[in-house]
């Protein structure tokens, strides 16, 4: 089977063309690795998993989805981070982690939200504070600050979380980005975000370890992101990235009319493989191996 070839990303040998992509557990406290973390990813590892991407990793509380989610904001946080990155490789799986900033949907109470402007994401979750150039310009280097620990830590590819109505997908979407400064108004200025944290990250990597982004291709309806945009935006940032990981929606609350089946989301994933030369990465129910198979075989 194609899928059971050997596959490269960066410089990056992957021993199938398998990706476990990131799925919150829920079940960190103080966003530190136990012993949950540790069987979950290593068994996965062990089942023959090529490149595994730990979890939405929070680069600061404010980042984390919810308190229960893993965070990487702390040098405290290496340690565990460690043994995970160890048991993942363990097995012949490449260790990856997903650097996420949850913006305005940031779950944990008490501590407050920061978007690209005061709009919630639904009356469920609280208004956040629009963030100024001085947060912006915070929140560029803990993406640059969480991305080093994750290389102490022995990570060989950091993602970056751009999709799913979360920060970086905040700044690119029309629906959550209103700002009139050089940060929104046009879609090159709702990309500056995109590009100014990808070039911090990169900036930091060493050259053997790869630079992945996750997107939302699109937000599934006519006022929000467009394939168009996203298609834009892969081409800014395509010379330091080393893969793209291609999903949909999140940022808009009340979706209707999309009813998910097995590949859903693939003519977003192929749109984008058309528009680059690097590795795209395909999600949306994929869950046999002939419908795998069919999706590398086609390129």
């Amino acid at each position: 089977m194609k899928l059971l070839e050997p596959g490269k990303i960066g410089s990056l040998e992957i021993r199938n063309r398998v990706v476990m992509p990131p799925m919150c557990m829920y079940q960190a406290k103080g966003g530190f690795v136990n012993d949950f973390h540790i069987a979950h990813y290593m068994t996965r590892s062990l089942a023959g998993v090529g490149l595994i991407i730990v979890e939405a990793t929070g680069i600061e509380p404010n980042g984390q989805i919810t308190p229960n989610d893993l965070g990487i904001w702390d040098d405290a946080h290496i340690e565990g981070l460690t043994r995970l990155a160890e048991a993942i490789q363990r097995f012949g799986a490449v260790p990856s982690i997903q650097l996420q900033h949850a913006g305005r949907k940031n779950e944990t109470p008490g501590i407050p939200s920061y978007a690209p402007n005061a709009l919630a994401f639904s009356e469920k979750y609280k208004t956040p504070e629009e963030m100024s150039q001085q947060r912006i310009n915070e929140v560029v280097q803990l993406f640059a600050q969480a991305a080093q620990r994750a290389v102490r830590a022995g990570f060989q590819v950091i993602e970056l979380h751009g999709a799913h109505g979360y920060l970086i997908h905040q700044f690119l979407s029309p629906l959550s980005n209103r700002r009139t400064d050089e940060y929104g108004g046009s879609p090159e200025k709702r990309a500056r975000f995109l590009r100014e944290v990808v070039a911090a990250v990169r900036a930091v990597l060493p050259p053997q370890v790869a630079l992945i982004i996750r997107l939302s291709a699109v937000d599934f309806v006519p006022e929000g992101l467009l394939i168009e945009d996203t298609l834009r935006n892969v081409r800014l940032i395509e010379e330091q990235i080393d893969a793209f990981d291609i999903s949909a929606g999140g940022n808009w609350p009340n979706i209707s009319g999309i009813v998910p089946y097995p590949g859903y989301m693939l003519g977003y994933a192929g749109a984008v493989k058309q528009a680059v030369s690097k590795p795209v990465i395909a999600v949306g129910l994929i869950k046999n191996l002939d419908l795998a198979e069919s999706v590398v075989q086609s390129g």
